[in-house]
């Protein structure tokens, strides 16, 4: 079977610049970057018939019985790896199939692909623009701020600036366009915006994202996390994700005589989203610790509601700026940066999609300060929560038809069941806390 143009072009380029090795990249269930690497004589074969692996050890993938998985290159995905290492290595993203040459339906990007499919159906195309937070610290061990610096501070006091451009200059040069760089509002914690782009595009690219920022990290002795809540007291790191559907080069978002600027497409999806919010959080925020953020007091959503400019609901609509159509988008605020980001783009599709097929009502818009309404103001304005703590969020995600059908049986399972023993190791586990305030007075 002869290789696709893009794959001839691949081969190429790794004979011109005689690059030695490739690194295979996937992804498993939890959103862990896994990787193996390949000879520049193995890259032919790889893209004809894939390279096998053992699917057993990895997390969600399959059991030891039937543990043979191939790893087939997306030659479109190519780019060379820009720190330093002591030959020039190359990476690709690779889809996961079975041995008989079908897609494995563990695999998250075939899970993302799933839906993206299921958009293309009903003529969208599925664009998005996370905004990833993280924290430096001095190491895993010592979570000590690095500097003192706010929103937006351009200060002496903001000693990542270097560390940031070296993290865009590495970025770019994999061809991830950068939107805005700088200092969010906790102290020592950063974001760094990418352009968007397709569903599938920006989930490689968050992948790429996340191992570049650590990568530069330890370039200068410090550690960068994405963990949601690290230090008690301030903001947490969230992923507010823009998003938008296009039927070809038109924003089916975009409605010019409605006093929004929102088409009834743009309305249904946002409908869809907040009625299975709380059923998809599961996915957008999987860890115990994620919920240590989803409080109220530090910018990050609780309650489920949108509203234009008010930046305590979970969706929001950024407001229009005429000559602006094509950035007609909403932005769901909700998700962490430590997400499977092919999960997470794909459930929050499937909601928006569900809201749109259905044709679900888009209810008023909270224009209050959610937070400062009461629980009965709350429930009689018909704005629900979402859930407290991981185990809310595993028994709503585990009777979710949505869910299921979005990720897959496959998918699905094993989320509820290695989510349910996080969450056992986590309440039997006796904390600091517990220590502290108890062991003095009982």
């Amino acid at each position: 079977m002869p290789l696709s143009p893009e794959a001839e072009y691949v081969l190429r380029t790794v004979e011109e610049r005689g690059i030695r090795f490739i690194r295979l990249w996937f992804t498993d269930v939890l959103g862990f970057l896994k990787a193996f690497t390949i000879t520049s004589q193995e890259l032919e074969g790889a893209f004809a018939e894939g390279m096998g692996f053992d699917g057993s050890s990895i997390d969600g993938f399959s059991r030891i019985e039937e543990s043979d998985m191939v790893a087939v290159p997306d030659p479109s995905t190519f780019q060379l790896i820009p720190w330093k290492t002591e030959a020039q290595v190359a990476r690709m993203f690779c889809d996961v199939l079975n041995p008989d040459g079908t897609p494995f339906e563990g695999d998250p990007r075939y899970v993302l692909k799933r839906q993206l499919a299921r958009a293309a159906e009903l003529g969208y195309t599925f664009y998005v623009g996370p905004e990833l937070e993280y924290f430096y610290f001095r190491s895993p061990d010592d979570p000590r701020f690095l500097d003192q610096s706010g929103y937006f501070d351009e200060t002496p006091l903001d000693v990542a600036t270097d560390w940031r451009k070296r993290t865009v200059a590495y970025l770019e040069s994999m061809g991830i366009p950068v939107e805005y760089v700088h200092h969010e509002v906790a102290p020592s914690q950063h974001e760094i915006d990418l352009r968007y782009t397709d569903a599938l595009t920006m989930a490689d690219n968050v992948m790429t994202y996340r191992l570049t920022v650590k990568e530069v990290a330890q370039e200068f002795g410090i550690y960068a996390t994405f963990m949601p809540k690290p230090v008690m007291g301030v903001n947490g790191s969230g992923m507010h994700t823009h998003q938008s559907l296009f039927q070809g080069d038109r924003n089916a978002f975009f409605d010019p005589d409605d006093e929004y600027h929102l088409s009834k497409v743009a309305k249904h999806y946002i409908a869809g989203i907040l009625r299975y919010a709380p059923e998809i959080t599961l996915v957008t925020n999987q860890w115990v610790n994620s919920y240590k953020r989803l409080v109220p007091g530090f910018e990050a959503p609780v309650y489920v509601c949108w509203a234009r400019r008010n930046r305590s609901a979970l969706v929001r609509v950024p407001m229009y700026k005429p000559g602006k159509e094509q950035a007609t988008r909403i932005e769901y605020r909700s998700p962490d940066p430590a997400c499977n980001p092919y999960l997470a783009f794909a459930v929050m599709l499937a909601a928006g999609l569900a809201g749109i097929e259905n044709e679900k009502e888009l209810p008023p818009e909270a224009s209050n300060n959610i937070y400062e309404m009461t629980e009965e103001e709350r429930r009689a304005a018909g704005i629900r929560s979402l859930p407290e703590d991981l185990y809310e969020a595993i028994e709503l995600a585990a009777s979710s038809k949505l869910l299921r059908d979005a990720l897959g049986e496959h998918v699905h399972e094993f989320l509820i069941r290695n989510k349910r023993q996080e969450w056992d190791a986590y309440k039997a586990y006796v904390t600091p806390y517990e220590l502290e305030r108890y062991l003095p007075i009982l």
